[in-house]
């Protein structure tokens, strides 16, 4: 296996803040924690989830918090190296 070869997949996180209701399963089982609960709250008065200060690359698209979400609050989309590097997202 040619592992220097090997690349972590990265992800963005994106949040429909009025879908949320907290359940908190997306925060919880975030594999490497990119999720924090904003201090604001939505029009159900629920705190949603964003991505948590300094973690915005730590995304490694395993979409987990895209297939445990009840509400479909929450997706990822795939990043490449090269949008890492210039900060463009795929809707650019």
């Amino acid at each position: 296996m040619d592992l220097p070869l090997a690349q972590i997949p990265r992800g963005r996180v994106h949040v429909i803040s009025e879908r949320c209701k907290q359940c908190d399963f997306c925060i919880t089982y975030c594999p490497t924690e990119v999720l924090a609960y904003s201090d604001d709250i939505n029009a159900k008065g629920y705190h949603y989830p964003l991505v948590a200060e300094g973690r915005e690359s730590a995304c490694v698209y395993c979409r987990f918090c895209d297939l445990i979400c009840p509400e479909l609050a929450i997706y990822t989309t795939e990043v490449t190296d090269e949008q890492v590097s210039t900060g463009q997202s795929n809707a650019e």
